[in-house]
């Protein structure tokens, strides 16, 4: 028998753009063809400010914590923060540089992001890396017209990580949640120069996802409203009608892994052009 396919939250921080790590989750993650990863990516993390602001949201969405960071500080305070939590964490790139040391008979450099090219191309991922975490969740609408790409839809159909993961391609994206009766904001309906692209779900995926996000739900929160699958179809409804009504093109992701989504939404940029 075909055995229901559960979800996890998998965290990612990185002090670089996160490919490195992302590519690392992935590989471990593919084992386990019952199971699929919700996949959370902070890149840029260089300050205790920072890491602090991650926790929050590991916190909201616990799971599992892998992380390259190389600031020695930084690393112990991820260690100690997810062994308060009792939350699994690896970092992934220090075996590997123990093995280096050993080796080599001399310590690692410790440089952050050292694996990159500095040339006119890694400075263009940066800039939409940053500008793709300031735009995240429905933060700065008013600058939507910025934005090469801005994703839309309801809760819990991948926008956030299918942003970094346009982003890390030097795609500036900004995603913005549609909320039932809400309308969207004006900024985005007369922005002229991103591509938006509405992304939806069958009500039963959102609903296994939401489920999951429940395990860190917050006391006063409408868990039973949140995962219920006829609420999910009436917002998925409203979003049909507003994707419809601006003629903003629609992509289900129910079945799309990030890099199946994100390559359709490029091919969408390439007709736009």
């Amino acid at each position: 028998m075909t055995r229901p396919q559960s979800f996890f939250h998998l965290h990612l921080i990185s002090d670089a753009t996160g490919e490195t790590l992302l590519a690392a989750g992935r590989a471990a993650a593919a084992q386990y063809k019952d199971a699929r990863a919700i996949e959370h990516i902070y890149p840029l993390i260089r300050t205790e400010k920072q890491i602090a602001k991650v926790f929050e949201d590991i916190e909201q969405e616990p799971g599992i914590v892998l992380y390259t960071v190389v600031d020695q500080t930084l690393a112990r305070g991820i260690d100690e923060r997810c062994a308060a939590m009792g939350l699994p964490v690896v970092s992934v790139l220090e075996p590997v540089l123990t093995v280096f040391q050993s080796y080599l008979g001399t310590p690692a450099g410790r440089r952050v992001g050292a694996q990159h090219v500095l040339n006119a191309d890694y400075f263009r991922r940066i800039d939409a890396l940053n500008f793709t975490m300031e735009h995240d969740d429905g933060q700065l609408q008013e600058e939507a017209d910025k934005a090469d790409i801005v994703l839309i839809g309801i809760s819990r159909t991948s926008k956030t990580p299918t942003s970094i993961y346009l982003a890390n391609r030097g795609i500036k994206t900004a995603n913005i949640p549609i909320v039932l009766g809400v309308p969207v904001p004006e900024s985005l309906v007369t922005a002229t120069n991103p591509l938006v692209v509405g992304l939806i779900a069958t009500a039963e995926r959102i609903s296994h996802v939401r489920q999951n996000r429940l395990l860190g739900a917050t006391t006063g929160f409408d868990a039973d409203a949140y995962a219920d699958r006829a609420a999910i179809s009436e917002e998925l409804a409203y979003a049909r009608q507003i994707f419809t009504r601006y003629g903003w093109p629609m992509i289900d992701v129910s079945r799309r892994s990030i890099e199946e989504t994100a390559a359709a939404i490029v091919a969408l940029r390439g007709k736009a052009r």
